[in-house]
């Protein structure tokens, strides 16, 4: 393999600034976080005056569709040339971390170094909702090696320990490394004690501490940690990914090969399948986008895009020179575009989720038989109802480009996801919540008007009984 290239996504659940506001810029208080913070927001890319946008940024506006546009970029500018609004997502970038050397477990003692490109925290306006992004590469690596990394890097904390104390589907080790080869932070996934010990007290998983210190100053949620946002697990500890290879002969990929990479497994003999092949019996018609892709070896250059919603693969040829231009190919499509098809719908299920958690809190936490519990809730669900029709009106998608490659890797991300699903769902929970606080607010008015009736009612009696005989 000539070039391989990860990005993993962790999608985040932040908490509340103050208590009764659901909505919060968390990003304010980033900016405001003084000496010793690492991260910095980027600068927007449209803006003409920050140099950043040149013909490749073009490309990558031109590729999505107006909703999805105006979602990553901001609004338009006014009739007046006034400033365009700010975007829905802000990105912050921490440059520290220049290097990932990883250590397998079971293989050679030796680490692989991997060049870290960057490392971004984007958040959301409206949205109590962060994701990390991080994207590595290296070239000239084998391809068991790759599948190994990308089934192995991306993990939050380990299922389980093996005989030899390493994290269950976790690397041995994984080191941050400053671009003088200084050491920054190290994993702890051999922590088997401490792990065990968080989740028992806390009920909630302890996150491994090379990720915990890139998000610093952020600090999880449940720990003791002292942190100006904190932060906590939204769905599983398995990060999303997307991933870009160029080989010396894409074609020469097995069925099994392809399985491994989109659906995220071990490494394997490339003859066989990482699962039964009834269950990948209509792999292609489910995870193949395949406008690009002509598995004939006499068919010229060609790209295969594959997706199963844990992840994008991107497989083509080394020596296909529109493959791997990092300016007008398929390279640059897969850092300006594709990050984005992907992180959409990681950011719609992540939201839809978090609406769901919340109403979940304010649901278990309601007393009918105290007003205040009642009203309080009441407002929540209000404020749950306003985020969920914002969230509709803007940052959901049913397509996010024209493009046929594009639109086809998109609907399959989302398809496979259950964004739809996860919606409806969404949508039924707090149309239920709203008739029951509805209901409980009639019940109460009822008592009350009844409560009068009665005191009328001996008010009636008394006076009848005082008057003359």
């Amino acid at each position: 393999m000539r070039q391989f290239r990860q990005v993993v996504l962790w999608p985040l659940q932040l908490a509340p600034l103050r208590a009764g506001a659901p909505l919060s810029a968390h990003w304010e208080l980033l900016e405001r976080a003084g000496d010793g913070n690492p991260w910095v927001e980027l600068r927007e890319a449209l803006d003409e005056g920050s140099g950043a946008f040149d013909e490749r940024r073009y490309r990558a506006f031109m590729s999505l569709l107006p909703p999805a546009q105006r979602f990553v970029y901001g609004e338009p500018k006014g009739r007046g040339g006034g400033p365009a609004d700010h975007p829905a997502m802000r990105v912050f970038r921490r440059n520290d971390v220049a290097k990932a050397r990883l250590t397998f477990p079971g293989r050679t003692r030796t680490p692989v170094t991997f060049r870290v490109a960057h490392v971004d925290l984007c958040f959301f306006a409206g949205l109590d909702i962060a994701v990390l992004m991080l994207e590595m590469h290296r070239n000239d690596l084998r391809l068991d090696l790759a599948q190994e990394t990308l089934y192995r890097f991306g993990r939050a904390y380990p299922t389980h320990w093996d005989e030899h104390g390493n994290g269950g589907h976790c690397l041995e080790k994984v080191e941050w490394l400053a671009e003088d080869g200084r050491v920054l932070a190290v994993s702890d996934y051999e922590a088997r004690t401490d792990y065990l010990a968080f989740v028992a007290e806390q009920r909630a998983p302890r996150f491994a501490s090379h990720w915990r210190h890139l998000l610093q100053p952020l600090v999880p949620e449940h720990s003791a940690e002292k942190g100006l946002i904190r932060y906590r697990q939204v769905e599983h500890g398995r990060m999303p990914l997307l991933a870009y290879l160029a080989l010396d002969d894409a074609r020469a990929l097995t069925r099994g090969d392809f399985a491994r990479l989109v659906l995220v497994t071990a490494p394997g003999a490339s003859a066989a399948l990482p699962y039964s092949a009834r269950y990948l019996e209509d792999f292609e018609a489910r995870h193949c986008a395949d406008a690009l892709w002509d598995p004939q070896r006499d068919a010229g250059p060609g790209m295969r895009v594959l997706s199963s919603g844990q992840a994008i693969a991107m497989v083509g040829d080394a020596h296909d020179s529109a493959y791997v231009d990092a300016d007008r190919g398929a390279l640059a499509e897969f850092a300006d575009v594709y990050n984005v098809l992907f992180l959409l719908p990681h950011l719609q299920r992540a939201t839809l989720l978090m609406l769901s958690n919340r109403m979940g809190d304010a649901s278990s936490r309601l007393d009918r038989s105290d007003q205040a519990s009642v009203e309080r809730c009441a407002r929540l669900v209000d404020d749950l109802g306003w985020s969920f029709a914002r969230f509709t009106h803007r940052d959901w998608f049913d397509d996010a480009s024209a493009d046929a490659q594009l639109r086809a890797t998109y609907r399959m991300t989302t398809g496979h996801l259950g964004t739809d699903r996860l919606y409806a769902q969404v949508r039924e929970t707090l149309r239920d919540l709203r008739m029951m606080l509805d209901t409980e607010v009639l019940r109460r008015q009822a008592d009350r008007l009844s409560v009068r009736e009665r005191l009328a009612r001996l008010s009636r009696l008394w006076s009848g009984a005082r008057g003359p005989a």
